[in-house]
């Protein structure tokens, strides 16, 4: 979809965009071999020199190029061309603000390898796995995930980055990863209901009595999030299209589902919840 996409540049946008389709100019090579009559001939020249550049960025395999020039809502379009080298983003944290908070366990997933990284075991691993990738998924990365990595680890991210709360937000889905996964269909089967202020508490289980259980349920909640995010980014880009000329030639099959190495634990996660609903009562009554 990358090469037939017009809207990154300059002055461009969705309706102008549909006037070049059709006219003819379906893809970055026929500028200038369609007569577009209704196009003015200075939009055309515009439009070739920014078509030239963005073939230039393409073959040097540069998606930040993209990522700068598209809508937030639009990053979806690079997804295809630089599939090789992204990796689908979630960290778990000790809190919900950075601030005073620390990442507890991090996965990656690249459609094929499953990395995750936990605190006081091989968390500073992270840095140089993720150099490996060029292009990031997440769902609210952008406002959570990457600029507590930043922060906690001292570096910046320099990855494309493909935020889905965006692009699902353009199609009419919102209220958070969760909640977007069920509306689109996604069952997370015994984790149902477990959430980042949940993920919280597990990783609290473990620590304060050694709970092996907690963590591998922490980390099966991890992993499920970025195995999800390759699935929901299948299914925006495929929904995406359907306002496009290209629905039925561009369309992705949907991604298989890999073994995630750990299993939640029922009893763990029920103790916790019972836990926490009893302290929430407690408070409450104060």
């Amino acid at each position: 979809m990358l090469i037939n996409s017009f809207i990154h540049i300059p002055g461009v946008g969705a309706v102008t965009e549909k006037r070049l389709w059709t006219a003819g100019l379906l893809d970055w090579h026929q500028v200038g071999s369609v007569d577009a009559c209704d196009i003015p001939a200075r939009s055309l020249m515009r439009i070739a020199a920014c078509m030239a550049e963005s073939c230039e960025h393409l073959d040097k395999n540069n998606p930040a190029y993209f990522a700068d020039h598209l809508p937030a809502g639009e990053h979806w379009r690079f997804f295809p061309q630089f599939r090789k080298t992204t990796a689908f983003m979630d960290i778990e944290t000790t809190g919900m603000d950075m601030f005073g908070s620390e990442i507890t366990t991090i996965a990656l997933y690249d459609g094929e390898s499953i990395n995750y990284y936990v605190q006081g075991q091989n968390l500073d691993a992270f840095m140089e796995d993720i150099g490996r990738y060029n292009v990031i998924v997440t769902y609210n990365g952008k406002t959570f995930d990457v600029p507590f990595i930043e922060k906690y680890f001292g570096i910046e991210m320099a990855h494309a980055h493909i935020d889905l709360r965006y692009v699902l937000k353009s199609l009419g889905y919102g209220g958070g990863l969760k909640m977007c996964e069920k509306a689109l269909g996604l069952d997370r089967g015994d984790l149902d209901g477990v959430d980042g202020f949940f993920a919280v508490l597990l990783w609290r289980e473990f620590q304060q009595t050694g709970n092996i259980k907690a963590l591998e349920t922490l980390l099966a909640y991890n992993i499920e999030d970025v195995v999800n995010l390759e699935t929901l980014m299948v299914l925006a880009y495929n929904m995406k299209l359907k306002d496009t000329p290209f629905s039925r030639t561009h369309a992705l099959p949907m991604p298989g589902i890999p073994d995630i190495p750990f299993k939640p634990d029922r009893s763990t996660i029920e103790r916790i919840r019972q836990k926490f609903q009893v302290n929430f009562f407690q408070d409450m009554d104060r």
